[in-house]
């Protein structure tokens, strides 16, 4: 069986809109699942500059599918046991929610494979 990572990562500033309203963060964030195979998510890595909680969200096609509340100043590694076939076509994501006015970094690293 022939397998393909996958990382969503990078450091990215952002401006928070409210906790509440999760939004996408980069365009680099977005994967789309090659046909005829199947994607499942392996584990995520991030962490937070700012003084504030923040959490990453992880969607499916639009659709939240996992939550990844990250602490203030603050880091979290997540291996992923309970995983999830994502077929071909499938669009993953990472959106970001913060406080409204709050800035700062964060920096992602979200492991896929392709099977």
């Amino acid at each position: 069986m022939y397998t393909r990572p996958r990382f969503l990562q990078g450091v990215f500033p952002f401006s928070g809109a409210g906790l509440e309203k999760a939004e996408p963060l980069h365009e680099s964030l977005r994967h789309v699942v090659a046909p005829g195979v199947v994607a499942q998510a392996l584990y995520f890595r991030g962490g937070n500059s700012s003084d504030e909680l923040v959490t990453l969200v992880l969607t499916r096609d639009g659709v939240p599918m996992r939550y990844f509340p990250i602490s203030a100043k603050g880091d979290v590694h997540v291996p992923l046991r309970v995983v999830e076939d994502l077929p071909g076509g499938t669009v993953i994501e990472l959106y970001l929610a913060a406080p409204e006015g709050v800035s700062g970094t964060v920096v992602i690293d979200l492991g896929l494979v392709e099977v």
